[in-house]
């Protein structure tokens, strides 16, 4: 194993419970002794976090190409001040959303071209590829009902249904070898079914880690059974 460091990312559509495992995972991995870096997009720096409260706010009405340069910009600045230099210390980077979204959300969901948000968000990240991303499957409707039970739903998530349904469509062609054939910026994909306790699926994120880097993440596994 090198000494750079791993950029992991959780993903997923609203209420699949990828914050709880990206809290779960950081907090795991830290007490193994890993020195972990965990980060939320948009946000992580103090531009970043400036460019999420309007992004998400229910009373900024934004078009889909803001939308997306906005990402864009929140993701250039949280690669550069903070993800690329812990990845050169050595440190694990765990990120609650990275490039993927944008391909779902703004190109799946909003309908923008596929060219322009690859071209916007090479520039943005300078090429940086994620070592795996953990995609966090539910039904559709189980996850709708998640974010309503937690009320106060921010911008996207009060989008109608047939934009959530176009995300699930943008988040299942995702997990097919093919299609990360055809973005191999987005890094290899693995489903991970979301169902269950906390505990359930934070140890099939762990089994995934554990299965690519067995010397760095396998003594992990059973302190989840």
């Amino acid at each position: 194993m090198s000494s750079y460091g791993l950029l992991l990312v959780l993903e997923g559509g609203e209420g699949v419970g990828k914050t709880t495992q990206w809290q779960r995972l950081s907090t795991r991995l830290a007490e193994s002794g890993a020195e972990v870096l965990a980060l939320r997009e948009p946000g992580g720096t103090p531009s970043g976090d400036t460019i999420r409260s309007l992004l998400l706010d229910p009373a900024s009405q934004l078009s889909a190409s803001t939308e997306a340069l906005l990402f864009a910009a929140s993701r250039a600045e949280l690669v550069a001040q903070a993800v690329r230099p812990a990845l050169e210390r050595g440190v694990i980077v765990l990120l609650d959303r990275y490039l993927l979204s944008t391909y779902v959300y703004q190109g799946d969901a909003r309908g923008l071209p596929m060219a322009g948000l690859r071209a916007i968000n090479r520039f943005a990240t300078d090429g940086l590829v994620p070592d795996c991303t953990l995609l966090l499957k539910l039904p559709l409707s189980e996850s709708l009902a998640r974010t309503h039970a937690r009320g106060s739903p921010d911008r996207l998530e009060q989008e109608a249904r047939s934009f959530h349904e176009r995300v699930a469509r943008g988040f299942d062609a995702a997990g097919d070898p093919a299609w990360q054939s055809a973005h191999p910026e987005c890094g290899p994909i693995v489903p991970v079914l979301a169902e269950g306790s906390p505990d359930q699926v934070a140890l099939r994120c762990l089994a995934v880690l554990s299965a690519r880097w067995p010397s760095r993440f396998s003594e992990l596994v059973p302190a989840f059974r």
